[in-house]
């Protein structure tokens, strides 16, 4: 290992190693109460990042220096049991790097910024704690050698998300949206983790060389690449706000402008695309799952087009315009784009966490514009509405006001789903009992009718109540 090894090694530990020296150190201070000027708090986090940017992009210059395209570090395993060990290894490439780099730079501005934004708030110690939790939980992700690890920080990044949305709880709107987000990451999550069992057993979890950077390996067969891409998509549908899981987005906006800027706008939602990249020659071997990943993504933009113009609050406009813009590069990536995809990853991740901190002063700015020409201004341009035919207009203006009536088909969908779930619970409690006096009383060789009896009437009991709370609900 030469010298330039051992600094590459040491830059790409700091880059995840900073903000979560940050989160641990906030997290100290907490639970033994002690007390930390908001100064110190937003300097502390924001010089973890600060420092992490420099070394995410220091790396990029020895890896060139290096003459690689990628370089694995390995850190060790945690555990291994036959033939499957857990190693914990990171990997610098040419799509980790730019990742790396834009969400330590992101989240050290949203860091800076927040300061005064939130100055005198009562949780302000704990919005800097979560937001090192997240940005560390982001360079997990990113620079994760195998899905094992994107999992694992996958997760942390929902949690953050969730608490983050639910910042003000003493109101009971942002914490019911910061947990519908959670559930809508907990049930896509599924997606990952159903698609790291299945590729265990069948091809490999870890990202191998290819090209143009390291991804998951071509899988046995074309069956298995569906499956796995599939289940890869149903998860970044969820953390992408894909349609039709895509209602929980302008929700989201109920937390902290800062933390709507860095999450909905610049990092979290971009998620979704990165494991895709990294899944891309699953998508590439599998021609239903590219046309899927298009189609979910060509939908979403078209849905978030109409449903944005109609919105009357600038956070949800501009939710929707991030909604519009991921589709977009979902799609990008179902054609079988690389560099592509990525570009308009970095620049929307710009563009739009700016927009959302400047969301606040620009309402106040057009209150006065409008006060000082006498009129209101015009706010939404009519070019789109051109090339709309006039027969589909109403349909389309009642669709857009509707949100595609999506949160309502999901709720009774969920709903079901539910109701089946207690019954089957019902069911499972009341069977247990049986089996229990069975173990308990060694001359009952099996249920007596009477036992039967009262055991199929419960069952009935519980069923009844359940259909009966469905249908008044």
């Amino acid at each position: 290992m030469t010298l330039l090894d051992s600094i590459l090694d040491l830059l790409v530990v700091a880059t995840i190693a900073l903000p979560a020296a940050a989160c641990v150190l906030l997290a100290l201070c907490a639970w033994f109460g002690v007390a930390l000027s908001e100064r110190r708090v937003a300097s502390l986090v924001a010089v973890a990042f600060f420092g992490a940017t420099v070394c995410a992009l220091s790396s990029i210059v020895v890896l060139a220096l290096l003459g690689r395209g990628a370089h694995v570090l390995r850190l060790g395993s945690w555990f291994a049991v036959a033939d499957y060990s857990f190693d914990w290894c990171l990997l610098a490439d040419r799509l980790s790097l730019p990742f790396a780099s834009f969400v330590a730079g992101l989240t050290g501005l949203i860091a800076a910024f927040s300061r005064r934004y939130l100055h005198r708030e009562q949780g302000f110690l704990r919005f800097y704690l979560l937001l090192a939790l997240f940005g560390a939980a982001s360079e997990v992700v990113v620079l994760a050698a195998s899905l094992d690890q994107v999992f694992f920080g996958w997760e942390l990044v929902g949690l953050a998300s969730a608490l983050l949305i639910a910042f003000f709880h003493e109101r009971p709107k942002p914490v019911e949206h910061g947990f519908r987000a959670y559930v809508t990451y907990r049930i896509c999550d599924v997606g990952l983790l159903g698609a790291l069992v299945f590729l265990h057993h069948t091809s490999h979890a870890s990202f191998e060389q290819a090209e143009p950077w390291f991804a998951l390996a071509a899988a046995p067969t074309n069956d298995v690449a569906t499956l796995g891409a599939l289940l890869l998509l149903l998860a970044s549908m969820g953390k992408s706000a894909q349609v039709p899981l895509g209602g929980w987005l302008p929700r989201a906006m109920e937390g902290p402008t800062p933390s709507s800027a860095i999450f909905y706008g610049a990092i979290s939602i971009h998620l979704g695309p990165y494991l895709l990249l990294r899944a891309g020659p699953l998508f590439l071997q599998s021609p239903l799952a590219s046309w899927s990943l298009i189609g979910v993504g060509a939908v979403t933009a078209m849905h978030a087009t109409f449903v944005g113009r109609v919105q009357t609050d600038i956070k949800s406009v501009l939710a929707y315009a991030s909604m519009t813009q991921v589709g977009l590069i979902f799609v990008e990536i179902g054609f079988g784009f690389h560099y592509v995809p990525l570009v308009h990853i970095c620049g929307h991740a710009a563009v739009r966490s700016l927009e959302i901190l400047r969301s606040p002063s620009l309402l106040h700015d057009q209150r006065h514009l409008e006060q000082a020409v006498g009129r209101q201004v015009a706010r939404v341009p009519l070019h789109v509405d051109r090339l709309v035919p006039k027969a589909l207009r109403p349909w389309l203006y009642r669709h857009a006001l509707e949100r595609g009536a999506f949160d309502v088909v999901l709720r009774s969908f969920v709903k079901r789903v539910l109701y089946g779930l207690r019954r089957l619970d019902a069911l499972d409690r009341r069977l247990t009992r049986v089996l229990l006096r069975r173990s308990d009383d060694p001359s009952v060789v099996a249920p007596t009718g009477l036992q039967a009896s009262h055991f199929a009437a419960d069952v009935e009991r519980d069923s009844d109540a359940s259909r009966s709370e469905e249908q008044s609900s």
